[in-house]
């Protein structure tokens, strides 16, 4: 039996989406439009498995989009845009999403990083039979099977991407990893082009909402020139 793969591709532009439908034409995916935010939340439903997400856009941009939809669904949400600094990155994993292309597309990174959220999505997916399990790290607790992180007994808001970064490194303590194994081990994939820098945007993000001194981390700890480590 095929298994079909639904995507949602969401662009202003129709150019933009029959371009994607023409790079992805060969992974047997069926495809869903909107040229816009609002278009996109009616379209929205637990059987897209994943959401090609542009910026600038009218009537809803994809940042409020993106946020309206991590408020019901959990399914991978790559952004798609010509804004490439970390303050926009850091914007859009701060809204939810899973992962940014920039634009103009290159082919082969467009297609890698679909499979490897849609392959990381479908991996981690919480079985109902997951029995509980939590890890503490001094005043942070790790719930594995409610994936729910707190400090001092205050939840964290952790986006999925998030949750799996810290999960890595809080279950091999002390073990280094560099970006690119941080991107081949959360996103089941081996690297592409800027995935480095997802990363790191990821972990400052992580940074931001675990740590109470960004400039003397005490739970991600900084190996320079190698990569990260929890202690």
């Amino acid at each position: 039996m095929v298994i079909i793969i639904k995507l949602l591709i969401v662009d202003d532009e129709k150019d933009i989406r029959n371009l994607i439908k023409l790079y992805l034409s060969n992974e047997n995916y069926e495809f869903v439009e909107a040229e816009n935010g609002l278009d996109a939340l009616s379209l929205i439903s637990s059987d897209i498995d994943l959401v090609l997400l542009d910026v600038m856009m009218p009537k809803m941009d994809g940042i409020q989009t993106c946020l309206n939809i991590r408020d019901n669904f959990n399914m991978p949400i790559l952004f798609l845009t010509a804004k490439i600094e970390d303050t926009d990155k850091l914007t859009g994993f701060l809204s939810g999403a899973d992962d940014y292309i920039s634009k103009p597309f290159n082919p082969i990174d467009l297609v890698a990083r679909v499979k490897a959220n849609i392959r990381r999505y479908k991996n981690y997916s919480i079985s109902q039979s997951e029995t509980t399990s939590k890890i503490l790290l001094n005043e942070i607790t790790v719930d594995l099977s409610s994936h729910v992180v707190c400090k001092n007994n205050d939840v964290i808001n952790l986006t999925k991407t998030e949750f799996y970064i810290l999960k890595l490194l809080i279950e091999n303590r002390g073990k280094v990893y560099s970006l690119e194994q941080i991107y081949n081990t959360v996103w089941k994939s081996e690297s592409v082009l800027n995935s480095e820098s997802t990363v790191s945007v990821h972990i400052r993000n992580l940074r931001e909402k675990l740590e109470d001194d960004l400039s003397h981390p005490k739970y991600i700890k900084t190996v320079w020139g190698v990569g990260y480590r929890v202690d």
